[in-house]
């Protein structure tokens, strides 16, 4: 298991004065590049290799949010591998060692030269290690979608969005799909299936879907093609 600490800045918190739901995202995005990082796994020897681990799929469970100024400890540690598929958990802890996040992730092994999924070799995972899976209510991949979704106002995908794999940056959508929700909405679990990857130039076509309980959101391209689809499900929800 690999853990950074951490303090809430102002930066991170919403007009509740609490951390948002990108905010921890980035926090469990950031632990897991350091540890690749500190490992000698990161950005410069997967560019060099021309591999990447491209994120498919989010589940992030919510208890609470932390506010400003707040410690808190962050962890995370690969807890499986089938194939070019690889299985992550995160958990987000404060100072007294309380629960107050966690998630599970699925990546994907990808030659992006060749733009196809490919198994890693052994040097590419075993300074990792693996440990047994969080216990966390786990969720299916597939998002059921309501039979009515509205459309949105199409936005272009600006030079902020991309990350250094020239890919619109996993949180990014996150961030695009928060726009569309409810201002007082607190989400306590969010789902995302990641399906293509948007590039600078691409033009998002929101569709949004409000329910009792959890609002979805397909991120799509002009002619439908989709880039995400998210759920968020609120506090009054049963997970």
């Amino acid at each position: 298991m690999y853990t950074m600490d951490g303090r809430v800045r102002y930066s991170e918190i919403d007009h509740n004065g609490t951390i948002t739901l990108p905010g921890i995202i980035n926090y469990f995005q950031d632990c897991s590049n350091f540890q690749s990082e500190d490992i000698g796994r990161g950005t410069e020897w997967l560019k060099a290799k021309k591999k990447a681990w491209i994120l498919s799929y989010w589940q992030v469970i919510i208890k609470r949010y932390p506010k400003l100024g707040e410690r808190i400890v962050v962890s995370t540690f690969a807890s499986g591998l089938k194939g070019a598929f690889g299985d992550r958990n995160f958990v987000l802890k404060d100072e007294e060692g309380r629960q107050i996040a966690c998630a599970y992730s699925l990546w994907v092994f990808m030659d992006v030269e060749k733009g196809r999924p490919v198994r890693p070799e052994k040097e590419d995972i075993e300074p990792y290690g693996q440990e047994e899976p969080l216990d966390m209510p786990y969720e299916g991949r597939k998002i059921v979608l309501p039979e009515m979704m509205e459309d949105r106002p199409p936005f272009p995908v600006r030079k902020y969005h991309i990350d250094t794999n020239e890919h619109v940056n996993n949180c990014q959508y996150v961030q695009m799909a928060m726009e569309m929700i409810p201002k007082n909405r607190q989400v306590q679990q969010l789902r995302v299936d990641y399906k293509k990857s948007a590039v600078l130039g691409d033009v998002i076509y929101p569709k949004v879907a409000e329910e009792p309980e959890r609002t979805v959101i397909e991120l799509c391209d002009e002619d439908g093609g989709v880039y995400a689809v998210l759920e968020l499900k609120s506090l009054t929800s049963s997970i």
